[in-house]
């Protein structure tokens, strides 16, 4: 089989799945996208010098304003996306996903002006995610 010359390696990417509450009570927090808005949960790539989990928890403060939090060691899930770049060129991303609990935020934070955030019920929030891998981990909380 012939692979099409611009097929291209998956990058990595860290997530952080804020959660609050227990039972009935239990939410996620997401933050829009600042190119479309969407919901997504606060992600980006690793950082020199920090774990992954480490990358994911520092991701959480820059978008969400998540000052504190436990964060897993181990991710408890992942799922894949194609990221649009500079110049519209989709690449293909696994992104790994990093339980955050005993969240302590706070309202002034580096992209404050350029997102919006919300706690949802983790039901709700896998009904506004569009990745279908990100929709099956927040089903299963």
């Amino acid at each position: 089989m012939v692979q099409p010359l611009l097929a291209r390696p998956k990058r990595l990417q860290v997530a952080a799945l804020c959660l609050r509450g227990k039972g009935a009570d239990h939410e996620v927090l997401l933050i829009t996208s600042r190119d479309t808005g969407r919901w997504i949960l606060p992600k980006g790539w690793p950082i020199d010098g920090l774990s992954a989990p480490g990358a994911a928890l520092q991701e959480a403060w820059e978008e969400a304003g998540v000052k504190t939090g436990r964060i897993a060691q181990e991710p408890i899930g992942s799922y894949d996306y194609a990221k649009r770049m500079e110049g519209g060129v989709p690449v293909p991303v696994e992104v790994k996903v990093f339980a955050i609990t005993n969240v302590q935020m706070v309202d002034a934070y580096p992209e404050a002006e350029e997102r919006n955030r919300r706690w949802f019920p983790s039901g709700k929030a896998a009904a506004l995610v569009d990745e279908p891998g990100l929709q099956d981990i927040l089903r299963d909380l």
